[in-house]
């Protein structure tokens, strides 16, 4: 999917199974924390266990809420020279990455992004505080953009 916005860039977005991985991972994590709380205050009484139990879920949903606005914060675009990634909602984050400085590519994917057919897409560069990733890509398209890209840095770093 992609949105083309003012800067003239055709900027491409994650999967939406991106949203839907985040949500199972938010939830793997909220029923098991809100049944620990909930029958851990229940010894004190029931009310403070049920208070529990419905505070860890609000966070979850809370939580969710967040996850949905940073997903969609995420997109990449492809330039001749170099890929732009951006990111962040609060604190929004673009990075530039020229083809040419592209040491190596990636692709990474955990048990729940793989059962999705999700994969995140790493690249890595002589800088060592570059954080440039591309999550929630489907893993057709990851290996594509993978192959394309360092081909592209390949050109790239011949030229130089």
């Amino acid at each position: 999917m992609s949105a083309k916005l003012d800067d003239g860039l055709s900027w491409q977005r994650p999967s939406p199974k991106l949203l839907r991985c985040r949500r199972i991972q938010v939830a793997l994590v909220t029923i098991p924390v809100a049944l620990i709380a909930g029958l851990a205050c229940a010894s004190v009484s029931a009310v403070v266990g049920a208070v529990s139990a419905v505070g860890a879920l609000v966070a979850g949903l809370v939580a969710e809420r967040f996850l949905a606005r940073r997903v969609g914060s995420w997109g990449f675009a492809e330039r001749n020279e170099d890929l732009m990634v951006r990111r962040g909602v609060m604190i929004r984050r673009q990075s530039v990455i020229p083809y040419g400085r592209m040491q190596y590519i990636d692709i990474t994917a955990g048990p729940l992004e793989r059962s999705l057919g999700l994969a995140t897409l790493r690249m890595h560069t002589a800088a060592a505080a570059s954080d440039a990733r591309i999550p929630g890509l489907d893993q057709a398209v990851a290996a594509k953009l993978r192959d394309q890209l360092a081909a592209l840095g390949e050109a790239q770093a011949a030229g130089l």
